[in-house]
């Protein structure tokens, strides 16, 4: 049988990109796309769509039981920079809803949940370099707060109900496709559009700020492996570090001015410096290569050709 699949927050950067490649696997009709709105009419319009509130367990089991769910994709998130802003809205978002899916799957609604966790677990007393999978962790922002709270409750739901919830913390996401959405990285996002429609940019994160990124390709392709891992092959149930690359302002601008000469950056920090001085400068990831054989494809100058020229096509069909 196909499975029946629900993405919760698949108009968000990682969960739109998300949408489309689960379509092309299990088929446009198994898998099922909401969101709190019409945010991302791309989403909306491409198959199945529905209204679903992450905080409100009736509205999502309502969604479970119309299309006989059993995986759901748990994607809506407040991210780093935002939940700064609004903390007990990120509190509040990040936590009610993993509570719902893994309640869903306790009472065996459901029977295995994608939960992303993220780098911002780790703090300023985690080793910064080649962190690994177990170390010391110590948040610094409501979003890493959550997500370090939500990788013990994931291990919790697995030790205890033997609830299948399968986690990796993502780097920085990179992707040509969407914007980025309030996130300490975001910059590395930025940078690309900056460089095509101005030829400068502003990086709020000084020029050796070293962090952990991937491709969107990459972070696509690791979900959709680890989901479809044996059950039996998976040693961790709170989260699997995952990594591809790690980069600063600096390189990243060098690399787009050996495609654009005229290139320039300049460097204000604010507020997100301190979020990303909290974070590591390089993942230790050999736990999930073991297990489920991870293996990430593009590097800094791989991932930059991607973006500068997928990016350029869209400008230049946009101004026609």
């Amino acid at each position: 049988m196909s499975q029946k699949i629900l993405i919760i927050g698949a108009c968000g950067q990682i969960g739109s990109e998300l949408t489309f490649k689960l379509r092309s696997i299990h088929g446009d009709e198994n898998v099922i796309a909401s969101d709190i709105g019409y945010n991302n009419l791309d989403v909306v319009n491409s198959g199945l769509f529905e209204i679903v509130d992450a905080q409100d367990y009736g509205s999502i089991l309502h969604c479970v039981e119309k299309y006989r769910i059993d995986t759901i994709y748990l994607m809506a998130a407040m991210l780093s920079a935002t939940g700064e802003k609004f903390p007990m809205k990120a509190w509040d978002l990040n936590m009610s809803s993993l509570f719902h899916v893994l309640n869903l799957a306790k009472a065996k609604f459901i029977d295995k949940i994608f939960w992303p966790s993220s780098i911002a677990v780790f703090g300023p007393t985690t080793p910064k370099h080649d962190t690994p999978q177990h170390t010391v962790m110590a948040p610094t922002t409501v979003y890493g707060i959550t997500k370090q709270v939500g990788e013990r409750w994931c291990e919790y739901y697995f030790d205890k109900y033997g609830v299948d919830v399968r986690s990796i913390r993502y780097p920085g996401i990179i992707s040509w496709k969407t914007m980025p959405g309030g996130g300490t990285t975001d910059y590395a996002v930025e940078i690309y559009h900056r460089a095509l429609t101005d030829g400068h940019y502003s990086s709020f994160l000084s020029e050796d700020t070293e962090l952990p990124m991937m491709f969107m390709d990459d972070a696509i392709d690791a979900t959709v492996q680890i989901m479809d891992a044996p059950a039996n092959q998976l040693t961790i149930r709170s989260s699997y570090n995952l990594a591809a690359m790690s980069f600063t302002p600096k390189d990243i601008a060098a690399e787009i001015q050996n495609h654009i000469k005229d290139f320039i950056i300049t460097y204000n920090p604010d507020f997100r410096q301190q979020i990303a001085d909290s974070w590591p400068k390089s993942i230790d990831d050999s736990v999930a290569r073991t297990d489920w054989n991870w293996n990430h494809k593009f590097d800094l100058k791989k991932m930059s050709e991607e973006m500068l020229t997928q990016l350029g096509e869209k400008y230049a069909t946009s101004e026609r």
